[in-house]
């Protein structure tokens, strides 16, 4: 039975926030994050859960958290249930680190219609979509609780005071490393890290990475074999992300618009998307996907919350 949203209360909780993807339990030094089967895509929640697609999005974060902890400082502290983590509550930084090594997604959309500069960094002439770029970029959005991330220069950011030029030089070397990381691991499954997104939080003057890592929510992989046979034909790259539902959204006219209406997911293409999803898991940690007790989600995962903050 997928997860749409949870509505628990447990002794001690001080708040509660859904975001597009995860349920979070506040506490004073703690958050619970649960990971839901909602998927979003253009910042919009789309109208059906994913099977397992929380559980994915759950233990592949903590898969590269674990493998990234050297590195970086995380929020992680437990890992209680298939769908649930456990951590330091950090205050959250107001942007998104969003590093590119190559030209796809968002980044190619803007190219293609022009642009050569990308939150304040230049992009040369004469690349193709999914071309590698000359070196990693860091292009920032903002993040919103509400509606669209927006692109931010680095100069902005600073100048608006939304994040000290201090912090912001520390945020970019723990962005640049973990996406080193990221693509070494990803070189190890026969696959290319494309591009990411991380989430950095202050708590007692350390800055920690929070939230998810390199999952498909959060990042876009190619296949390494077919990838430069691909470029040479001009062909689409095979990719393990969820931009392959992207593309089926744009396909059918939506783009989270204002009047755009989410087109009908089929019960086919909602078991498509978990199987992607699951192949994802797999593929980049090298570990089977075992799925989770589905006979009462609700009340496993309320149980072990419990048994946790106790």
């Amino acid at each position: 039975m997928p997860i749409q949203e949870t509505h628990f209360q447990f002794p001690g909780q001080t708040g509660f926030y859904r975001g597009k993807v995860r349920d979070v339990y506040s506490f004073p030094d703690r958050l619970v994050m649960v990971a839901s089967d909602r998927i979003s895509a253009f910042d919009v929640v789309l109208p059906r859960p994913i099977p397992y697609k929380g559980q994915v999005l759950n233990q592949t974060a903590a898969y590269f958290l674990r493998a990234t902890a050297d590195l970086v400082p995380n929020w992680l502290l437990d890992v209680p249930d298939p769908n649930v983590s456990v951590g330091r509550r950090c205050e959250p930084f107001a942007v998104e680190m969003v590093v590119r090594g190559y030209l796809a997604g968002h980044a190619w959309r803007q190219y293609r219609d022009g642009h050569r500069t990308l939150c304040g960094v230049p992009l040369p002439d004469g690349l193709r979509e999914n071309d590698r770029l000359p070196q990693p970029i860091i292009t920032p959005s903002t993040k919103a609780h509400e509606g669209h991330d927006e692109d931010i220069s680095r100069d902005e950011i600073i100048r608006q005071g939304i994040v000290s030029e201090s912090d912001y030089v520390v945020l970019e070397q723990y962005a640049l490393a973990l996406f080193q990381r990221g693509s070494e691991m990803a070189a190890e499954r026969g696959l290319i890290l494309v591009d990411t997104k991380y989430e950095f939080g202050k708590l007692a003057g350390q800055i920690y990475l929070i939230d998810e890592v390199h999952t498909p929510d959060s990042s876009r992989y190619f296949y390494a074999d077919t990838y430069d046979q691909n470029q040479q034909a001009g062909s689409p790259q095979k990719q393990l992300s969820k931009e392959f539902v992207r593309e089926w959204l744009i396909a059918n006219g939506f783009q989270g618009k204002t009047g755009q209406i989410v087109p009908a997911m089929t019960d086919a293409w909602v078991n498509q998307i978990s199987a992607r999803y699951i192949e994802l898991f797999e593929t980049v940690t090298g570990q089977p996907f075992v799925p989770a007790s589905e006979a009462d989600p609700q009340l496993r995962i309320e149980m072990a919350i419990r048994e946790t903050i106790r």
